[in-house]
């Protein structure tokens, strides 16, 4: 199996429609599919176990009053899919809740394009070697 990073379905959580707007963009520039643009944890959940994505990329605040490290814990029962964090503020709270998550990486905004690159390199590596 190669290591690609393209071809992979994403599912993106960000409730800034621009900036959801240009991560769709680079994902779809490293040649990956984005399957669907939510913007509350409530969608997050629905989203992540109808689409079956191979990859979040998970705001941590969102819309509604499910943030996306408690979104991401509901969506850890049914699926063990790759996430990768993307935040406006890196506190230290946070990141530890994160953990629990066993997510790929945490990028803090504004997300560089080779910064998510590298990110989605990182959750499509490991696999290669199973």
């Amino acid at each position: 199996m190669s290591n690609s990073i393209e071809g992979k379905k994403v599912l993106i959580v960000e409730d800034d429609m621009i900036i959801s707007m240009v991560l769709e963009r680079m994902i779809v520039k490293l040649g990956n599919e984005v399957i669907n643009k939510v913007s509350t944890g409530e969608e997050a959940i629905s989203s992540a176990l109808n689409f079956d994505p191979d990859l979040i990329l998970m705001d941590i605040q969102l819309k509604d009053d499910i943030d996306g490290i408690t979104a991401m814990e509901e969506i850890r029962k049914e699926s063990d899919v790759h996430v990768i964090y993307i935040t406006g503020n890196s506190d230290q709270y946070n990141l530890s809740r994160a953990k629990e998550t066993n997510y790929i990486d945490y990028l803090v905004k504004p997300i560089q394009m080779s910064h998510l690159k590298k990110s989605i390199s990182k959750a499509f590596s490991e696999q290669a070697t199973e």
